[in-house]
């Protein structure tokens, strides 16, 4: 059975309710600027994290007999269509991470289609910003000269969820990948609510009165990944307090919201005691039955819940193999 997510939703096109989920694909746009999608089977969408796959060109819906029309983000700018953006909602709102196979977005592109859910902000890391475009920035290994960018190989390669350091919250970010490497190189994804609902009643019991503490990368994994070099911000973040244990507010399903990246202590406990505890929760939410590990194509549009998952670039590749993307991160209105 799947486990669904109805998305925190902040713009002007609220998520529909879970009876709302397969409704009809809307009008008032050119048929070619939409279409319903198909469920991903197999693999791990059927144990808890919903991936929801746009086809890329017209299809025959193996599930249905029907055909499904494809949604082409670039070429008819869809941010400007209220009937398309609003089955695109539809859709998020009952998924947590989308998959948008074969689309061609530059930066202002994918600024814009993400703006049509919030406000895309700077990323922490200067270097990595878009010149023209400061709200959405690269995740390359390649520097600009050509050599391998070895911070970019390394970066965001451990479990994390984005931007607990900051003071509001991200509800979600894109990643639009434009070279690939030949092999691996892959995003994971772990579903948060399935692994609260996985742990022991002991250890919920804990966790209810628990506040964590989040930093720029001074967690456990945090300090193992970067150690002193953490790269060039231009302000500095202070410690930000969240509870261990959030809500949806939408569904009210509990989520786990600790992450051994950002997360590097709780309130009232000793680091000795804390770091163990980050650890053991980390491991329990990345075991392989609430992992989704996305293999990415060229073309690959890809839109998460940064509420309900945490993820982590696979770092499998050979680093001497290009591997460039855009990113954006998107907050509330």
């Amino acid at each position: 059975m799947l486990v669904l997510l109805t998305l925190v939703w902040v713009g002007p096109y609220p998520g529909p309710s879970a009876k709302d989920r397969f409704a009809p694909t809307p009008g008032g746009c050119s048929p070619e600027t939409f279409g319903t999608g198909d469920t991903v089977t197999g693999g791990y969408d059927s144990l808890g994290l919903d991936v929801r796959l746009l086809p890329s060109k017209r299809r025959r819906n193996p599930w249905t007999g029907h055909h499904r029309n494809c949604v082409r983000l670039a070429k008819h700018s869809v941010w400007k269509c209220s009937a398309t953006f609003a089955w695109i909602a539809n859709s998020f709102a009952e998924h947590p991470v989308l998959v948008f196979r074969g689309q061609n977005l530059g930066a202002a592109a994918l600024g814009a289609f993400g703006r049509r859910f919030g406000v895309p902000r700077k990323h922490a890391l200067v270097k990595y910003r878009h010149p023209e475009h400061e709200e959405v920035s690269w995740l390359t290994n390649v520097e600009p000269d050509g050599k391998v960018d070895w911070y970019g190989v390394k970066r965001a390669t451990d479990w994390h969820t984005d931007s607990t350091y900051e003071p509001e919250l991200p509800i979600l970010a894109m990643l639009h990948a434009k070279e690939v490497p030949s092999e691996k190189g892959g995003t994971m994804f772990a579903d948060m609510r399935a692994a609260y609902d996985a742990l022991s009643p002991v250890i919920k019991e804990r966790l209810a009165g628990l506040t964590g503490l989040h930093g720029r990368t001074d967690g456990p994994a945090g300090e193992r990944l970067y150690g002193d070099n953490k790269g060039q911000t231009e302000k500095r973040y202070y410690e930000q307090p969240r509870p261990a244990v959030i809500h949806h507010p939408i569904t009210g399903r509990p989520i786990l919201f600790v992450n051994p990246m950002h997360t590097h202590g709780f309130v009232g406990m000793e680091q000795k005691e804390a770091w163990p505890l980050i650890e053991e929760l980390a491991a329990h939410a990345t075991q392989d039955r609430f992992v989704y590990y996305h293999s990415w194509r060229v073309g690959d549009l890809l839109i998460w819940d940064e509420r309900a998952t945490m993820h982590r670039g696979a770092g499998d590749y050979a680093p001497q193999e290009r591997r460039v993307m855009l990113r954006t991160i998107v907050y509330q209105n």
